[in-house]
């Protein structure tokens, strides 16, 4: 069946849905619970023939949400920020994969055009960096601690700082999305490139590894946190631009909300960035056995939260309705 004629044929139960969820409208519990089974059916069938689509990525949201409300049992807990993190956010994350792989493989390319024009352009890394930074480093290379500049400001105050920019950082590049992605897509053509100047600037100096060692300490999860604010603005760009089954203003507002959740979502990994670049970078003389377990504990984390966790609800929420009598 081809897509426009499966979305014909079922639309007007999927908005009936939709209006019981937006208390819109009513409907007996086990009509409902039967529409939802019904629900699920349609989103499987729309993964199975049309991957990817609009249509995939809407049966999902409502499956997500009426999972909220028809299988939440009185055990389960009542606090909002708990279950915002715990279940509404991720199921809703879930939908928006394509979104976060753009988003990581723009940063990526640009990381590497950034190295790649450092290593072939003298003044690059400088007019990228700044000489005033630049000079600075060169300076602390020369006196044997090149990685200096974290232990020049109190740890609070850096923290504090750091925690501050990062977040700013983070929701220009969300509510630059609102250029039709391209302000997002700036934001980390900027960062990637500047990402890439740096790291070569060290590996020239022979100093990649300590440069990784140190900075990689907070920067896993603060480079991947600002990877996500954009995903964040291309989900609020898809919004406007791809409407799909919904007008577009609601679109629209679909996309801004979503957005703006997944911002929400980065504020705790900002605030551990933070916190680990004023309190723990600055101590260079950490083994490197616990500088790696740091890196790797942090990865694991954002990609377990944003990645894995988020898989593995969507496959409990489809195998659920089964249970069901």
């Amino acid at each position: 069946m081809r897509e426009a004629a499966f979305v014909k044929q079922n639309k007007d139960k999927w908005a009936a849905f939709e209006n019981v969820l937006n208390h819109k409208a009513q409907m007996p519990p086990d009509e409902l619970s039967d529409l939802y089974i019904e629900i699920t059916d349609h989103l499987s069938y729309a993964k199975t023939f049309y991957p990817g689509s609009n249509t995939e990525f809407y049966l999902n949201s409502l499956a997500s949400q009426a999972h909220q409300k028809i299988y939440k049992t009185k055990r389960e807990s009542k606090n909002r920020i708990v279950s915002f993190w715990k279940t509404e956010f991720p199921t809703m994350f879930y939908g928006h994969r394509r979104e976060l792989l753009i988003s990581f493989l723009v940063f990526s390319f640009f990381v590497a055009v950034g190295a790649f024009s450092s290593a072939n352009e003298g003044n690059f890394v400088r007019s990228i960096l700044g000489d005033g930074y630049v000079n600075m480093t060169l300076e602390n290379i020369e006196k044997g601690d090149p990685m200096a500049v974290y232990k020049e400001q109190g740890a609070f105050n850096m923290f504090l700082g750091i925690t501050i920019n990062n977040i700013k950082v983070a929701i220009y590049a969300f509510a630059f999305g609102i250029f039709l992605g391209i302000g997002t897509l700036m934001i980390l053509l900027r960062n990637g490139i500047m990402l890439g100047s740096f790291q070569y600037f060290f590996y020239e100096k022979e100093l990649l590894w300590e440069s990784v060692r140190t900075v990689w300490i907070h920067g896993t999860i603060e480079i991947s946190v600002i990877i996500i604010a954009g995903c964040a603005g291309l989900v609020l760009a898809n919004g406007m631009l791809f409407p799909g089954t919904y007008t577009r203003l609601e679109s629209f507002k679909r996309g801004t909300k979503n957005g703006l959740k997944i911002m929400i979502s980065t504020v705790p990994f900002f605030i551990v960035a933070g916190f680990l670049e004023g309190f723990v970078t600055r101590h260079t003389e950490m083994p490197d056995w616990l500088a790696l377990t740091i890196i790797l504990g942090s990865l694991a984390l954002v990609v377990f939260y944003y990645v894995i966790y988020p898989c593995q609800l969507n496959k409990k929420m489809q195998y659920e309705p089964n249970t069901v009598h």
